[in-house]
């Protein structure tokens, strides 16, 4: 059978995460001496561990099926591939930035100035949509610190919590984009392979779901049931179970952790007593 290549970077945060992630849909991986390529001995794939802006170029060409890189990777390099899917973690932006002592007045502050960035071709489609001519000096690495030694006036970078901005004396001044971690591929996959990739956004789909949700089990008066039963409908309808004691039941559902706290109030307030939240380890809808 057919393995479908997965590149994904060979080392960092983005790499730990996305290995993470195949643990937890039951996909284990060889590579306990990190070599470049590793199998699994449980489903029908291949890994190719590389550099992270390699990764858009490798799948182009059709060395790897699909791979797991951020976002800003994709843009930035330009290919002709599609994103299959999101995955929700690494989740950061793309900003531009100014010395703080700086005052800002808008876009047109970057009119005539050098910026420094890693991500040449997303700064300059940003500001030739917006009209505004700059000078842009690529750089790879220490990009906050253009300014403090001249090379530039402003710097456009990935942004994060902005404490390394801030270190910097820097300022946050315009988002032009977001980024997290996706997968990426081509359309023109062997049916085989297509069929390999469908069970693992599967599984991919089921866990990260199973996040974003909490399994709740609470006690509710009759009386009251049915209020309670709207604020939790669940993924379909929530399982209700007399208690022993008359005029109660027990109400198993599954509530989003976006709107949790919110509904778990509102609940309180309806009369639900001993609230139960378990964690969900995988969720199949």
């Amino acid at each position: 059978m057919e393995k479908l290549k997965i590149a994904i970077q060979k080392s960092g945060r983005l790499s730990e995460k996305s290995m993470k992630l195949f643990e937890e849909c039951g996909i284990s991986q060889n590579n306990g001496k990190r070599k470049l390529v590793a199998t699994s001995p449980d489903f029908p794939v291949e890994w190719l561990f590389l550099r992270d802006d390699d990764i858009p170029q490798y799948v182009n060409d059709g060395v790897a099926d699909i791979g797991i890189v951020g976002e800003n990777e994709v843009l930035e390099k330009g290919y002709p591939v599609r994103i299959v899917e999101k995955l929700g973690f690494a989740r950061c932006r793309l900003s531009l930035a100014i010395p703080k002592e700086y005052e800002y007045s808008g876009l047109n502050w970057f009119q005539g100035k050098r910026i420094a960035t890693s991500y040449p071709k997303i700064l300059k489609d940003f500001f030739s949509e917006k009209g505004i001519r700059t000078e842009i000096h690529q750089i790879s690495g220490s990009v906050e610190i253009s300014p403090a030694i001249g090379l530039a006036d402003g710097i456009f970078d990935i942004v994060s919590s902005g404490s390394t901005l801030i270190s910097n004396g820097l300022k946050e001044v315009e988002m032009v984009a977001k980024s997290e971690a996706v997968i990426i591929g081509k359309a023109d996959l062997s049916q085989d392979k297509q069929e390999i990739l469908e069970k693992l956004l599967f599984r991919i789909r089921a866990t990260q779901k199973s996040r974003k949700n909490k399994y709740v089990v609470l006690n509710a008066p009759n009386d009251r049931l049915e209020e309670i039963i709207e604020l939790i409908p669940g993924m379909k309808s929530p399982t209700v179970m007399g208690l022993a004691n008359e005029g109660w039941s027990s109400v198993h559902s599954v509530i989003n952790e976006d709107v949790f706290w919110e509904v778990i109030d509102a609940l309180k307030q309806k009369g639900a007593q001993g609230i139960l939240v378990i964690p969900i380890e995988k969720m199949i809808v």
